[in-house]
């Protein structure tokens, strides 16, 4: 009945396995889960267990094909008509979390999202940034979700039917820099497929550093960037890109990038700091696209 899809790199997924086949047995239904790793090179010790659980398995693949391409592996590989997609990095929150997505299998929706949370207690200052920006822009509630779906949309939690995700699945063909899921789902609405928010969130365990994070930020940008210039998707649909468009229209993108070049030492102070502002980030996002596109 259903297929759970994990694809992983450098990450102990044994956990998460092991938390979903104690929830899934319960139910009686029949299920598969499979971990996938992108040739990385730790945890495989802790992983091969894995393949000693019913239903489960865990393999190597002997090269890294990035993130869209592994998804579209994963799919393939899977036998059932309903596909659950689970980041390696995160865990069920509640005990029911599978039992919530199965009264959605035989709806009308095609795509389900569930939500993501972020640990409650402060960590440590060098991770403060990802866990600000998550609780604030990420760990959304599904009514808050479900008023702009497809730009709400995270692949770190779904479930699809197989047979939409052979229609509409991720691009290989961009960069691995991020925005392959920005793209999922812009591909997902103009195809008109049905999305649904629920409350089924899981918790994000993967708290980069601050440095690792806004590194991942200025890969994602690059990313954006690429997708708007080939084409792939409208300036229109992500709210930066918008902005972007504005100063041009109103002459304003030579006074922003001063601006941008003048505090971006105070900018990154801020973000590496104790009290990062998202206004600084969102801020630092815009001047570093604006600066993209002077190049």
């Amino acid at each position: 009945m259903i297929s759970i899809l994990i694809p992983t790199y450098n990450y102990n997924i044994f956990p998460l396995v092991f938390s979903l086949c104690e929830q899934v047995k319960a139910l009686n239904i029949e299920y598969e889960i499979i971990g996938l790793d992108d040739a990385s090179k730790k945890y495989h010790s802790e992983n091969q267990k894995i393949n000693d659980l019913a239903h489960c398995s865990y393999s190597i693949l002997e090269k890294n094909i990035g993130r869209s391409a592994i998804r579209n592996l994963l799919a393939k590989k899977a036998r059932f008509e309903n596909l659950l997609f689970l980041d390696a990095d995160v865990i069920p929150i509640h005990n029911d979390f599978i039992s919530n997505y199965i009264p959605h299998i035989n709806s009308n929706v095609k795509v389900i999202y569930g939500g993501i949370r972020y640990q409650e207690q402060r960590p440590e200052k060098d991770q403060i940034l990802r866990w600000v920006y998550g609780k604030s822009r990420e760990a959304l509630t599904a009514d808050v979700r479900n008023q702009n779906p497809y730009l709400a949309f995270l692949t770190l939690n779904f479930m699809i039917q197989k047979s939409v995700f052979e229609l509409v699945s991720f691009n290989e063909e961009i960069p691995n820099l991020r925005h392959e899921d920005t793209l999922f789902s812009y591909e997902l609405k103009k195809a008109g497929v049905s999305m649904l928010h629920i409350e089924n969130p899981v918790c994000h365990n993967g708290l980069e550093s601050n440095q690792v994070f806004l590194r991942k930020s200025e890969e994602s940008l690059v990313g954006l960037d690429y997708l708007i210039k080939n084409g792939l998707i409208e300036a229109n649909y992500v709210k930066l890109s918008v902005a972007y468009r504005k100063l041009e229209k109103y002459k304003l993108k030579g006074m922003y990038l001063a601006f941008y070049r003048t505090f971006k030492s105070g900018f990154l102070k801020n973000l590496l700091g104790k009290q990062p502002s998202l206004l600084i980030f969102d801020l630092f996002r815009l001047g570093y696209f604006c600066d993209l596109n002077t190049k």
